[in-house]
């Protein structure tokens, strides 16, 4: 492999990791640079899933003091999202990309429009209750649909979870931001698991990527929290357009 593409593919890792530690989207700065070094779209992709997993554990790592006291709510979230991300996976290794290639990126669009609106939302679910509620049904089924998003075409994974975690938890961003970090983390890691079994790996592009995001996902993580909740809010709605928009493009 030259050693441009080597510097190429580290720094696509760094950069996707930072973007998916701080809100997710990561995978529109590394799979365009896996095609753009001649990669195949399918290989392209299943690649990128594996090489960018170590970020999502180094994201998670960052959000532990968030993540602590929420175990309960993992253990009750994980199976839902182990399920939608095998059948997320077990979609793109069976089914035509060109219908889900038009559909993904309102999806996306979507998701950031719904994060946008979540505080006007959010007040409005709770008004006339005491204190802001927990809604068990919209977290299982939001959950669910996000993860199956997210074993099909990651971009913008981390965008639709805190969309959804903000509906249906009384949680502050941050608390949810740990909470997206560490679904992500699972709907990578089981698609990755699919995809390895299926084969069909860049094996020297995986270890370059895995090792920038390992970096990148611990630094976006750390920015996100450091970020005032504004702030950070305004960072997820651009990257949610952003991904989106490049999409479209």
């Amino acid at each position: 492999m030259p050693a441009s593409h080597v510097v190429l593919l580290l720094l696509a890792g760094l950069g996707a990791g930072i973007f998916n530690g701080v809100a997710g989207g990561g995978s529109l700065i590394s799979f365009p640079i896996l095609l753009a070094l001649g990669y195949p779209a399918l290989t392209a992709n299943i690649t990128n899933t594996i090489g960018i997993w170590p970020g999502y554990v180094a994201s998670a790592a960052g959000f532990r003091r968030e993540i602590g006291d929420q175990s309960r709510r993992l253990l009750e979230l994980t199976p839902v999202a182990v399920l939608g991300g095998v059948a997320g996976a077990l979609l793109l290794l069976t089914t035509s990309t060109a219908t889900f290639d038009d559909v993904v990126p309102w999806l996306v669009l979507g998701a950031a429009a719904l994060f946008a609106a979540q505080p006007v939302l959010r007040r409005a679910l709770d008004r006339g209750a005491a204190h802001p509620r927990t809604r068990p049904v919209l977290l299982v089924v939001g959950v669910f649909a996000a993860s199956v998003y997210g074993g099909y075409f990651g971009a913008a994974m981390g965008v639709m979870f805190l969309a959804i975690l903000g509906l249906a938890l009384p949680l502050s961003l941050a608390h949810t931001s740990g909470l997206r970090a560490v679904l992500s983390m699972i709907v990578n890691g089981i698609a990755a698991v699919v995809f390895l079994i299926h084969g069909g790996l860049a094996w020297e592009a995986v270890g370059l990527l895995a090792a920038g995001s390992l970096v990148g996902g611990y630094a976006g993580a750390r920015l996100a929290l450091a970020l005032p909740a504004p702030a950070l809010r305004v960072a997820v709605i651009v990257i949610g357009v952003g991904t989106a928009v490049k999409l479209l493009l």
